[in-house]
């Protein structure tokens, strides 16, 4: 693939006829989801401004229209009334301004009583191309359904940090009556950390409240992005992706994904472990998680992922599109461990239950097998014989699920390691699998460890094998997204 120019990465989308055929030869592709958001063209990362508010389900994405590449960046607007079925809205935000002019960076949502807020990062590059990083407000204008943007930032950078200041996770306290705003943050001598500001008004004056202290993580990566502090059942939760180090068990990659349960203190904006760092997804592909905001008494906490790294390549970028998100997850805290389990709702989408004894693998379908109790091997998209694909293999002494992608034809990232070993607190039981066209979700005893990778079989990768105990049972999936041409 051709590495496009500066001039080409940020060329503005003036009309969507520009890329109408863009998307008439995408559409085309072959790993194209059933069931799984995607772009209309180009690339799609980080999930924003997700949120549930008037009676939808809001997920915003950064996109970049052109191609399979990081240029200027949109926020991409779908909805959906039940986490399941979506549909795509257009674009939502885009780099129109002066403090955004190269960009609409990753933020989060606020439903207040009177309209939903969103908050993102206004990406701005002078002409000698210095970025400088501004906090932005927006709403959603009821009648119309577009971004009507606040004259001027909130905020612009802290003096105490570098250029990399991003991502604002909207956080009200009640019970200090105050609202909070934590960016991910490099320090001046690139350590990672989280810092906050504070306001008694969304649209009022900002301070900055200092920086976030995590006892323990004083120096664990250079940058963290996406971080995030939730409530989920009696414990707090921070979410943030390190970037800049290696963490074991994961290979060459330096842009991780995971969460620590604990206590935060805003008193003393001091988030408390109770645990160390934990991995959110032990898979090949996952990012940029973010959790839902809104009412839904009814409802655990809800998280979506992008099912990609920030600096990966996937064969669809020969394509000119590439990323996806996960599935949405339902969260709960045992203990200090985070469960992860598909959405209830994914029940629907189960069509005709086929015949395993055949041996053929849908591309896209759900794989349920319960019962285990031993060592056991089990290979998705192997040819006809059962060689090749990605191949999984327990062992119950050690309670250990060996993983190995490295034998299917199509193979990219491997720079980054092809072998994954997850270690379960518990012995194996069940394990619930998601397939679509170019992805592959498992969930291991109910969401006590989640995979997530994307998988690009041929035409002859559509078979599986599976040898040990336990009971197995396969369903075809319905599709649930609407791939129209919506900009």
């Amino acid at each position: 693939m051709k590495e496009p120019t500066r001039e080409e990465k940020y060329r503005v989308l003036k009309d969507p006829e520009e890329i109408r055929g863009l998307y008439d030869s995408i559409k085309k592709s072959d790993y194209r989801q059933t069931f799984h958001t995607q772009p209309v063209t180009g690339l799609l990362n980080d999930p924003n401004g997700f949120v549930y508010y008037d009676g939808y389900w809001h997920l915003f994405y950064q996109w970049c229209p052109w191609g399979a590449f990081h240029g200027l960046k949109y926020w991409y607007h779908v909805v959906s009334v039940d986490l399941v079925y979506w549909e795509n809205k257009g674009v939502f935000l885009k780099p129109d301004t002066e403090f955004d002019n190269k960009g609409v960076y990753s933020g989060t949502a606020l439903p207040t009583a009177e309209r939903l807020e969103l908050f993102y990062t206004g990406n701005h590059r002078d002409k000698d191309w210095t970025r400088c990083s501004y906090t932005c407000l927006a709403k959603l204008d009821e009648d119309s359904g577009e971004a009507e943007k606040k004259e001027k930032p909130l905020f612009g950078p802290s003096e105490g940090y570098t250029e990399h200041q991003r991502d604002p996770k909207i956080i009200y306290n009640a019970e200090k009556k105050k609202y909070y705003i934590l960016l991910g943050a490099q320090t001046k001598d690139k350590r990672g950390c989280g810092i906050l500001y504070e306001s008694n008004d969304i649209e009022g004056r900002w301070h900055f409240a200092g920086e976030l202290k995590v006892p323990g993580f004083e120096k664990f990566g250079s940058m963290w992005e996406c971080p995030s502090i939730e409530r989920i059942g009696d414990k707090d939760v921070l979410f943030f992706c390190p970037q800049g180090i290696k963490l074991p068990g994961h290979g060459e990659i330096t842009n991780h994904n995971g969460y620590i349960v604990g206590r935060m203190d805003y008193d003393s904006l001091t988030f408390i472990p109770d645990m160390g760092f934990r991995f959110l997804d032990e898979g090949f592909d996952f990012y940029a998680a973010q959790c839902c905001e809104g009412d839904y008494s009814d409802r655990h906490s809800v998280l979506v992922g992008w099912m990609g790294l920030p600096d990966a390549v996937y064969p669809t970028d020969e394509e000119n599109w590439s990323g996806t998100m996960t599935v949405a997850r339902e969260l709960a805290v045992e203990g200090n461990r985070l469960l992860q389990r598909p959405l209830r709702g994914l029940e629907r989408l189960k069509a005709l239950q086929i015949d395993h004894k055949q041996k053929l693998l849908p591309r896209s379908c759900k794989m349920e097998i319960t019962n285990l109790s031993e060592d056991f091997s089990l290979r998705l998209f192997t040819d006809e014989d059962g060689k090749g694909g990605f191949r999984f293999k327990y062992n119950s002494d050690e309670n250990e699920l060996y993983a190995d992608r490295s034998h299917m034809t199509m193979r990219f990232n491997t720079g980054f390691g092809e072998e994954r070993t997850l270690s379960f607190e518990n012995p194996l039981r069940k394990i619930e699998i998601f397939i679509d066209r170019s992805s592959l979700e498992m969930f291991f005893n109910e969401g006590e460890i989640v995979f997530s990778s994307r998988v690009f079989p041929v035409k002859d990768e559509k078979h599986f094998y599976l040898k040990g105990n336990g009971k197995l049972r396969i369903w075809e999936m319905n599709p649930a997204v609407k791939d129209d041409f919506v900009v």
